[in-house]
Parts: structure tokens; sequence; C-alpha cells
């Protein structure tokens, strides 16, 4: 019975070890023809690492030429969109406008918010066209809308409230768009996007409700680059990276941009800047893939900083509100947009926006002379 069993141990222990043998040998043999596969392929039967990994790196080196050539026919094939004439069902409609990509100058979209009303009744009363007038801009070339999304709970109180001045006015951009303050880097994206499917313009600009702006030295200014490809106009700056919580303007991606206390590149400050048809194209093609940054005017500036773009620092962009654009203007050097620096905007712009219009405006019938 003893020597059973020690057999029995002795048979079990070397099948154990054959089969462990034999699988090895399939792995080993598998692996040999795996490699010959490969040095088939390879077309000289040579199982030189060397020549695998130079192969690997000519393979690389054509996948990134093929990708800058699709990248470049993309925006090709961007900057042609806008060109094209006819039925676009990309974003939502201009409330009821024509959606066809109609030929203009400058489609101007000023942001606003459920909560400013009152801010768009002094721009109305000011700078901003109103009834026949609005269409006559169109007309000669310009379109200009207030630029807003929807609330959280589509249809409500707030959307309603929309619906009914814009039934009065006729003066809105509708967006496929959430609002919310932490939400403006979407919006500028959807914007354009939905701004260069609906028109065929030259430029594209993008303004804040509490700023005051000369129409005419805006066109004026804006002709002197219609002939130059890839337009980026702005007061150009380049604030501090905030890095602590809790401020305003804090940018929880801070340590992308080097150690503490680093300041952002170069970018148009939010209030007002404009891009040519090429970037806005740009943008709209690309729009899935752009990154947002916690600043709405520093995501655009990121947009565009890896492209040839021609940076326009043009401090008539950004002049202050009266004493400070009232001296310009007395001196012949009208600004195109006046705001406060410590606001972000023209402090209670509500109550001041008139007087700044009256101090430093250039006269309502100014923009009906510019030519384009």
């Amino acid at each position: 019975m003893a020597s059973f069993f020690i057999g029995l141990i002795f048979s079990a222990g070397f099948q154990s070890a054959t089969s462990t043998r034999q699988y090895r040998i399939q792995v080993l043999i598998s692996r040999q023809d795996c490699e010959k596969h490969t040095d088939r392929r390879l077309g000289e039967g040579s199982t030189s690492p060397r020549d695998i990994m130079g192969e690997v790196s000519k393979t690389h080196k054509a996948i990134q030429s093929l990708d800058k050539t699709i990248s470049s026919l993309e925006m090709e094939l961007a900057v042609a969109r806008t060109n094209q004439i006819g039925h676009s069902s990309f974003g939502s409609s201009a409330s009821g406008y024509d959606k066809g990509l109609k030929k203009v100058f400058a489609v101007i979209g000023i942001n606003t918010a459920f909560s400013s009303k009152k801010r768009r009744d002094s721009l109305r009363e000011t700078w901003v066209p109103k009834g026949t007038s609005l269409k006559r801009l169109e007309e000669k070339g310009i379109i200009l809308r207030f630029v807003i999304g929807h609330s959280a709970t589509p249809g409500g109180v707030l959307d309603r409230a929309i619906d009914e001045e814009d039934a009065e006015h006729r003066d809105f951009l509708r967006l496929e768009h959430v609002e919310g303050y932490h939400e403006l880097s979407t919006k500028t994206r959807v914007y354009f996007s939905t701004a260069v499917s609906l028109w065929n313009a030259d430029f594209y600009l993008k303004v804040d409700d509490d700023v005051h702006v000369n129409l005419g030295m805006l066109m004026s200014k804006l002709a002197r680059y219609k002939s130059k490809p890839r337009i980026y106009i702005g007061c150009m700056k380049s604030g501090p990276v905030l890095s602590h919580k809790g401020v305003k303007y804090h940018e929880p991606e801070f340590w992308k941009f080097g150690q503490e206390g680093n300041k952002y590149f170069r970018h148009a400050t939010g209030q007002i800047y404009a891009i040519s048809k090429d970037l806005a194209a740009y943008i709209s093609i690309n729009a899935p893939i752009l990154h947002r940054y916690a600043n709405e005017d520093v995501s655009l500036g990121s947009w565009l900083l890896g492209l040839e773009v021609e940076h326009i620092d043009d401090r008539t962009f950004c002049c202050g509100t009266p004493p400070d654009c009232e001296w310009k203007t007395q001196a012949g050097n009208v600004c195109v947009a006046s705001f406060d620096w410590q606001c972000s905007g023209i402090c209670k712009s509500v109550e001041r926006m008139k007087d700044v219009h009256n101090t430093c405006g250039e006269g309502d019938g100014a923009i009906w002379h510019v030519a384009i």
C-alpha cells in the first residue's frame, strides 16, 4: 500500500512537470512564429529590434503627417462652410429671422443674462438701435443681437420673460445653452458656433451688456483689417493667474501656467473683442475639443494661441468712462468702447449709461456714414 501511494505521488508530479514543460515549449514556439511573421511583414526576414523600431517610427511619423493634413483640410472646410449660402440646422434660430447664411460685415453679440433686462433697456435707449433702425442696420451688413441661452427649467418663467421681450424688440439670439455664471466659456463657444451657422460675416464680436460702444468707430476700425485673415482685436492683457480659492477670477487649473505668481498669456479683455471669419469657423468646427478655463476671455485666448493669428492691441477698445473718454472725444480720438476696470464694465451701468453716451458718444448718425 505504501509503495502504491508513493508511486501515485511520483506519477502526478511527473505529469505536472511534463505539462509545465510542454506549455513553456508551446509559448516559445508561438513567440518564434510571431517573430517570424513580423519579420515577413517587414519584408526582410530580419529579427533585428532596430529594424522593427525603425518601421514603428516611420509609421508614427506618417500618422503625424496625416493628422496635420486632416487638420488643415478641416480648417479649409470650416471656412468654406461659412461661405456657403443655404439652410443650416446647427444651433438655434435667430429668433425667427432668416436661417440661411446671409452675407454681412459683422455680427455683434451682446452677452446678457436673465436678470439684466434693465441693462438691455439702457443700451436700447443709447447705442443699440431698435425697431426700424435695427432693421436698417442689418441692411447695412451689421447684425446686432442680445445673446442668451435657456434656464435650467426650459419653458419656465425666465424663458417666457425673454420670449415676451424678444417678441417686442426682435433683437435676441437664443442659444442651445443652459445659462450660468460658471458656464461663460461654454456660452462663448456656443455663441461663435451658432453665429457662424447663421451668418457669413467678415467679423464676429462679443460685447458685455454693461459696456458703451460707438458703432461707427467700431466699424471703421474693423474695416481696416477686412482684407487680412485671422485677426483678433481687442485690448490685450496678461493678468495674474489666481491660485487661491475664494477670490474672484480664481483659476482651478493654475498649475498649468507654471509656478505660482505667473501670468496668463496675452489675450483680449472680455468686455469687448472681435475675431475674423476664419477664427470663428475654427472655433465652430473644433468646439467639442476646445478646453474651457474658468475665465471666458482666457479660454478664447487659449483657443487662438497656437494658430497663425495676428493679435491687434487697440486701446480704443478699453477707454474709461468720463472724464477719460470725454477728453479723448474732445481731442478727436473717439473711443470704440468705454467701461470701468474696477467693475469690469460701467459701474452702475443702468443709471450711468445715458450719461456716458451723451458725453462720449460719437453721435447717433455716425454709424450710417461709415463705409464698410
